[in-house]
């Protein structure tokens, strides 16, 4: 297994739609998962049960998150040779970040990249060119209003061999 936590934001259609048509043409993800804000990240040696009650128990009491998108912003990738196009939240922003540190303060903590700053995000594109990734971002940011959504739900997942699998859902808001 290969275990992460993502948010699937509520986001209006239309704001889903302008997301997913850069997507469409940006990101190779595009096809194998849906825009979303990653909480935790590759966690493949820990027993799935463990890893539920974990995140149940450490999201307890945390409220649903609304957030504010203004801009689009480009980041180097950690990984890879790779420029991402990050859809990064102005409101909601310290939110999201104290959720991951706090999904990071258990039993995870071991799994916890200290070495990589999080940066609450959804992907718009990404690629080896900068030029490219910088006209992207540009244009965003020229031409797009202003999306506001909210992240209620933490979505456990697996993600192998590129196929998405969810393995459990957990509501915030104390639920």
């Amino acid at each position: 297994m290969n275990l992460h936590v993502v948010a699937y934001p509520t986001l209006s259609p239309a704001d889903y739609d302008r997301v997913q048509a850069v997507r469409r043409l940006h990101n190779g993800l595009y096809n194998i998962i849906e825009p979303h804000f990653t909480i935790v990240f590759s966690v493949p040696d820990m027993e799935v049960s463990e890893f539920i009650e974990e995140i149940r128990e450490l999201s307890k009491g945390i409220a649903a998150i609304p957030f504010c998108i203004r801009c689009a912003v480009i980041c180097k990738d950690s990984f890879s040779n790779n420029y991402d196009a990050f859809l990064v939240p102005d409101e909601g922003h310290s939110d999201v970040v104290k959720l991951h540190d706090r999904l990071y303060s258990g039993k995870l903590a071991r799994h916890h990249r200290l070495d990589v700053g999080y940066i609450p995000h959804m992907s718009i594109a990404y690629s080896p060119d900068l030029r490219h990734i910088k006209d992207i971002v540009d244009n965003w940011n020229a031409t797009e209003p202003p999306i506001t959504g909210i992240v209620s739900v933490l979505d456990i997942i697996n993600y192998e061999n590129r196929v998405i699998t969810t393995i459990e859902r957990v509501k915030l808001g104390g639920a």
